[in-house]
């Protein structure tokens, strides 16, 4: 059985709308994309990526939106990280997306809560799940989410998209893990505390 493991940029008032992109997403009027960067982007996914190899295996799972986004920058890209993330196998929850073009990619086009359970059950290694607020939302409320790798960034937005929903009860997570990545920014890792 996998791990499902959420990795994000999340500002302190908890956004996660746009960190990278500020010309890119301007959904309902949102106008703070660019809190985040390019060289820290790529500290956090080599970050987490090494350490997830090291538990032999990984798997990207995705949204739509955010399989479009990666889809469209990552395959032109070059270097150790780049061959990594293009060459690993990807899932993409979605329910209109039919020819997905980056290589070893895989739609799960079914009732999403069904089709990660059952990937979780069939495959080994961590499933890594980055950005897909809304894919994030549903797998916390339905506890498939085993592990946070959050970089919180020394900003508040005030507005935009939100790492967490509303939830139907508490979902205790238990702090494992600090570094400090780059000057004020801190890269926790929570796990899922589970009824024993």
């Amino acid at each position: 059985m996998s791990k499902l493991v959420v990795i994000n940029h999340v500002s302190l008032d908890g956004g996660m709308q746009s960190p990278g992109r500020a010309e890119e997403d301007t959904r309902d009027g949102f106008t703070q994309g660019g809190w985040s960067s390019r060289k820290a982007d790529d500290q956090v996914l080599a970050a987490t990526y090494a350490r997830v190899e090291e538990g032999g295996g990984l798997q990207l799972l995705l949204g739509r939106r955010s399989y479009e986004w990666f889809a469209a920058r990552w395959p032109s890209r070059r270097g150790e990280l780049a061959d990594r993330l293009n060459s690993v196998p990807k899932y993409v929850v979605s329910s209109t997306l039919e020819h997905p073009a980056w290589n070893n990619s895989t739609v799960l086009a079914g009732d999403a809560l069904t089709e990660v359970s059952r990937l979780k059950h069939e495959i080994s290694g961590d499933i890594v799940v980055p950005a897909s607020f809304q894919l994030v939302h549903t797998l916390m409320e339905h506890d498939l989410v085993d592990e946070l790798r959050l970089k919180i960034f020394p900003v508040v937005l005030g507005a935009g998209e939100r790492l967490f929903g509303e939830t139907s009860d508490k979902k205790p997570m238990r702090l494992v893990d600090t570094q400090t990545v780059e000057a004020g920014v801190a890269f926790l890792t929570y796990e899922r505390v589970r009824d024993a």
